[in-house]
């Protein structure tokens, strides 16, 4: 499995955003991201652990190497 960057929770947001995704909301520090009936939760954090970077790209349905396909193609 391909390693995960470190990256901020805006970094993650950029990457969702490339990817179709669109911000549902914001509550606090926590932004909802939607595309068609996937969603996930990404915590505007300074740093992002990658367990917690792992859960949202699960959580939106995506592969890991999707999402890093598109954090190398800025």
């Amino acid at each position: 499995m391909p390693e995960l960057p470190k990256i901020s929770g805006d970094e993650a947001i950029k990457i969702f955003l490339k990817l179709g995704f669109y911000q549902a909301r914001q509550k606090g520090s926590h932004v909802v991201m939607r595309r068609n009936d996937k969603g996930c939760v990404i915590p505007r954090h300074k740093e992002l652990t990658l367990g917690t970077l792992r859960s949202a790209i699960k959580q939106a349905g995506i592969s890991v190497d999707e999402f890093i396909a598109a954090y190398e193609g800025k």
